[in-house]
């Protein structure tokens, strides 16, 4: 079931929490738990999608921080059921952007805001996940791109760089319906700048994750 907004199908979200624990994803999962206990239970982290490349991975999207569909999903992925997520899964197949190439991630791990609105990330919380996004790396061997999603993970762009000065770094405008429903030109350039990402990523064979469709739908 690869297709946009998945995970609001209840079987999908159970199939994909069954699949933390498969190898290629099992030590990122790890790596979120870690996270949730030192930052405490104040702090929503969701976890990777399974259903991407995990450790495997070779080219990182980093977007601001998780909305409120992450939090409710529990996966940081672009079959969460909201428009900019599946703008951001339409935009990569057109660009022909293997998933299992590539693990989604944000700037801030954790959701940033109240029960009821989620507020922009600052400089404070950018500051504050660093430590975070340090550990991420080292937890991706084969990294050769990143990718910061939208104008507040593009101003940690001399962070990110000073991390991983070996990766490419590219920045691309958020996927969000107000700014690709803006205008044709709009959704033209999102295409056109992860037509570049995938054009220089290496051509390596990499990992197939293992199926991870559900052998029954359901909704929530």
């Amino acid at each position: 079931m690869d297709e946009p907004k998945s995970l609001g199908v209840t079987a999908v979200r159970d199939a994909r929490v069954l699949a933390l624990e498969l190898p290629h994803v099992e030590p990122l999962s790890v790596f979120v738990r870690d996270l949730r206990a030192c930052m405490g239970p104040n702090y929503d982290v969701p976890y990777f999608d399974p259903a991407d490349g995990g450790v495997h991975a070779d080219c990182l999207f980093l977007l601001e921080a998780p909305g409120p569909k992450a939090v409710k999903s529990g996966f940081v992925s672009r079959d969460n059921p909201d428009e900019s997520a599946k703008n951001f899964f339409l935009l990569n197949r057109e660009a022909g952007i293997d998933r299992e190439r590539t693990v989604v991630w944000n700037i801030v791990p954790w959701y940033v805001g109240s029960a009821t609105k989620i507020r922009p990330a600052n400089a404070l919380d950018i500051s504050a996940a660093a430590p975070a996004l340090t550990a991420l790396l080292s937890l991706l061997p084969h990294l050769h791109s990143i990718v910061l999603v939208g104008g507040k993970a593009a101003s940690a762009r001399n962070a990110v760089s000073a991390l991983a000065p070996e990766v490419r770094l590219y920045a691309i405008p958020h996927p969000s319906p107000m700014f690709v429903n803006r205008s044709p030109t709009n959704r033209h350039a999102l295409v056109s700048a992860l037509h570049q990402v995938a054009a220089n990523l290496p051509p390596r064979p990499v990992t197939a994750n293992p199926s991870l469709q559900p052998t029954t739908s359901g909704g929530d």
